[in-house]
């Protein structure tokens, strides 16, 4: 054959053989980029949620009042279908709205502590004699259940009407780490490169460790599968009523513990009692920062009497209260039945006021939605908002929404809307920069990302990984075998010093980057809606019963 007969051929056969090239509108991406960049709202987003209406607890008065700031301003910003949608009876709500915590004697301080959620009240100021009673905060349930018979033994009898200092001290180092940090280029490579296949049946879930390393914590909980976690979870709720159980019996007037991580003033905290409604109140629970509770427990082992004074008002009725999501949308034109969704979530933990865990994320999507509805952007597609309660008590908003409307992942029973969700985008990672995207081992959508992304390489988004990501809502759609992303983050503070802390608050986001965030996303969804096709999916998982 002729060699121009073959470039005939073969110019013949390219078009069949390689795939449409993604399209991608720049016309409209840089009309997306001057209203992020100069007509932002953003933090005006987090201002309310944060510094007005935060913390935001699942149940709390608090969540309710960023929901309803939150529902009148997309109603405002011209979104349809605006509503808060139930989806089921959470458990107890439970606010402070008074706590001091004070150091009498040696000396008198002022002691930085923390109210831990679904914690009672201690009825006005008590004081009392503080005990120190030794506890080990261990990585498996097997271990903690051997510690925990220990302390029963080692203290039954010995803490009614005592200040329970519950716990160990902590050898502080000067730190050799930065404490901010944002992602090099070896750093995002080494996100990019998959990570090498362990096959599930070879790991002894009973015995995996949860480490204490923040960064290793988060590797840990991107390994293991949900259904795993569902039990971990359940076994660590367990092992804290028994604890629970025995102070309160036992008689104690107010149990302190530590830090379980931090320093210079920085506390982490989250919860000493559950939001379940029949399980046991610990005593009234606060947490110190390192060096307060390290002083308190040296003083007692060198025999110097320590007197505190504690007052802790909680809200904490006893009956339960609905869970329930908030729900926007831009309706769609000729596929107006099909949906994308972007989506993060809304709850918080109380020690801070849930800024960059996760009002952040919460702001960049009232703000992705506000930029699509004020350019006056015709999309194909409908698209819908999701801001998820119950995220941290383990994804409930996200999961409850995902049953109702998708399908089920203990039965795998497909509902009809299951057939037209084109893609869920999430981010929930703190206040960095989007530097790129988890693929979730989705690989036909690398093409796709790569296409979107490709306009903001001069804003730092270079970066797709094959690799699972997990901690966030994009594994409740994951778990249905919908597309499910999350974006990728610089770091920042968010594991040495915000997540989860009382520092978690408006003064530790970074404006720029969540504005960057808004218009990444807003491009995203944007192409979404128009593409021709919806997100490719992957084989559709077994179902998981429980046990």
């Amino acid at each position: 054959m002729k060699p121009t007969r073959v470039l005939l051929l073969l110019a013949a056969l390219l078009p069949c053989a390689l795939p449409a090239q993604e399209k991608v509108d720049l016309s409209v991406v840089h009309r997306i980029k001057e209203e992020a960049f100069l007509n932002s709202r953003v933090m005006d987003h987090l201002f309310y949620l944060t510094d007005v209406y935060g913390p935001r607890l699942t149940g709390s008065p608090g969540y309710k009042a960023a929901a309803d700031w939150a529902s009148k301003q997309l109603e405002a910003y011209g979104l349809k279908n605006v509503k808060q949608e139930k989806w089921g009876p959470f458990g107890r709500s439970w606010s402070c709205t008074r706590f001091s915590a004070h150091l009498l004697e040696p000396q008198y301080a002022v002691l930085i502590g923390v109210p831990l959620a679904w914690s009672p009240g201690t009825n006005g100021p008590v004081s009392g004699e503080v005990i120190l009673t030794p506890f080990k905060r261990e990585p498996t349930p097997k271990k903690m259940e051997a510690e925990l018979a220990r302390y029963f033994e080692a203290n039954k009898g010995k803490l009614r009407g005592k200040v329970v200092l519950l716990g160990e001290t902590k050898e502080l180092e000067p730190p050799s780490d930065p404490l901010n940090k944002r992602y090099s280029d070896p750093d995002l490579a080494a996100e990019a490169t998959s990570p090498i296949p362990v096959p599930l049946s070879t790991f002894d879930f009973s015995k995996l460790e949860v480490p204490e390393d923040p960064k290793k914590r988060a590797q840990f909980w991107d390994v293991v599968p949900w259904w795993i976690s569902d039990a971990i979870w359940e076994k660590q709720d367990q092992l804290r009523d028994k604890m629970n159980r025995f102070l309160s019996e036992e008689g104690a007037k107010v149990v302190v513990v530590s830090s379980y991580r931090g320093d210079g003033g920085t506390i982490f905290g989250e919860h000493a009692g559950s939001y379940k409604p029949d399980a046991p109140e610990p005593p009234p629970t606060f947490a110190l920062t390192v060096e307060h509770f390290d002083r308190i427990a040296r003083l007692i082992e060198k025999k110097v009497p320590v007197r505190l004074q504690v007052e802790m008002e909680t809200r904490f009725p006893k009956e339960p209260v609905d869970g329930f999501n908030v729900l926007a949308e831009i309706p769609g034109g000729k596929k107006k039945d099909e949906v994308v969704m972007v989506g993060a979530h809304f709850d918080s933990w109380a020690a801070g006021t849930g800024a960059t865990d996760n009002g952040a994320g919460s702001a960049v999507v009232m703000e992705v939605l506000r930029i699509l509805k004020a350019l006056g952007l015709q999309m194909d597609r409908t698209v819908r908002l999701g801001l998820w309660g119950g995220e941290e008590q383990g994804y409930f908003g996200s999961r409850a929404y995902v049953k109702e409307h998708f399908a089920d992942p203990e039965t795998m029973m497909l509902g009809m809307a299951h057939a037209k969700l084109a893609g869920y985008f999430n981010i929930d990672n703190g206040s960095g920069k989007t530097r790129g995207v988890y693929l979730q081992n989705n690989d036909a959508a690398r093409p796709i990302f790569e296409a979107w992304l490709a306009p903001f390489h001069d804003l730092g988004v270079t970066t797709i990984s094959i690799r699972n990501t997990g901690g966030t809502d994009h594994l409740s759609f994951d778990a249905v075998g919908l597309p499910g992303f999350q974006f990728i983050q610089d770091p920042l503070e968010y594991d040495t010093r915000t997540h989860h802390s009382n520092m978690d608050v408006y003064d530790h986001v970074q404006a720029g980057d969540l504005r960057q965030a808004s218009a990444v996303l807003a491009s995203v969804v944007y192409h979404a809606a128009l593409r021709e096709e919806m997100m490719p999916r992957k084989p559709l998982p077994k179902p998981r019963p429980k046990n």
